[in-house]
């Protein structure tokens, strides 16, 4: 048995459209789970226009994703922090600091689209951020960064339900344990700059964390907890996000790169962090009270 999810922005998503979806597929009753946001209804046998329904319904605004019914709710979720849990990509928001934004932007871009070695990218970037003052990092914190929307719904909805929450990241400890501490994350990895005499030096601590260190998070953390790879939900965006994505039991291909969602079966490019909730079968009523 599948299920077909149908996501969009909050409002945008037409019953007539998702029950002609229905009809023309032979799934089961329409269930929403938030009124004309995000519905799912389950199906037996997967038809042979999926991908033409798919680019039909992207172009009005909603995400098609098709998931297996069994398993659905997970136990462990691992997220990357720029562009997916927060809005912002750190280096670039530090490289404008340092007066060489467009150039470090530039090498982000290419490095997450799989251009470029992600190892090697971040230690070229790095390098440009030489004699930056280390207090310009809470400086970006305090003013340039903010969390993607949906974030503290997705943490304490999974939490609430007994799910263990790990941020791991190609960026730099001192963002991820900010935006841990204020989504909830119960652990994060990332890399550290270095820094002397209040400066940053244009280092990095060996061994970078990346695309590698992505997946052995992922395989050493739901070790630990007893947990499969199946009950794990993995979400970013970047080509150093990929081999999370393809081992977790469901990997989310955020707002992702091209190359990125080329590669993966579940995207979300028109709903925000509350979507991996749909995906996973909650309905809105169902979420935990944020505080926020």
């Amino acid at each position: 048995m599948h299920i077909v999810s149908l996501i969009a922005r909050p409002g945008t998503l037409d019953p007539a459209l998702t029950e002609a979806l229905r009809n023309a597929w032979g799934g089961g009753a329409v269930q929403w789970l938030s009124p004309d946001e995000a519905a799912e209804f389950p199906l037996h046998a997967l038809p042979d226009t999926v991908a033409t329904a798919r680019a039909d319904l992207a172009a009005s605004g909603a995400d098609l994703n098709i998931l297996p019914a069994a398993n659905r709710r997970k136990k462990m979720l691992i997220a990357d922090m720029d562009s997916t849990m927060i809005e912002q990509e750190c280096i670039d928001e530090l490289a404008e600091m340092a007066g060489v934004g467009a150039q470090v932007k530039d090498i982000t871009a290419r490095a997450m689209n799989g251009e470029l070695d992600f190892e090697g990218a971040l230690r070229e970037r790095v390098a440009l951020l030489r004699g930056l003052p280390e207090g310009v990092i809470a400086e970006v914190l305090a003013t340039r960064i903010t969390p993607m929307p949906g974030g503290r719904d997705l943490l304490a909805t999974m939490k609430a339900h007994g799910a263990y929450c790990v941020l791991v990241s190609g960026g730099f400890t001192a963002f991820t344990q900010r935006i841990a501490d204020l989504l909830g994350f119960d652990e994060n990895r990332a890399n550290t700059l270095l820094a002397a005499d209040g400066l940053l030096t244009g280092e990095v601590a060996e061994p970078i964390l990346g695309r590698a260190a992505k997946v052995e998070a992922l395989e050493s953390i739901s070790a630990q907890r007893g947990l499969q790879h199946s009950d794990v939900l993995a979400v970013g965006d970047g080509a150093n996000d990929l081999g999370m994505l393809s081992l977790a039991g469901t990997g989310v291909a955020l707002h992702a790169k091209p190359s990125v969602q080329a590669q993966c079966d579940i995207r979300v490019n028109n709903g925000d962090l509350t979507a991996l909730l749909y995906l996973q079968g909650y309905a809105r009523s169902e979420f935990a009270a944020t505080g926020a």
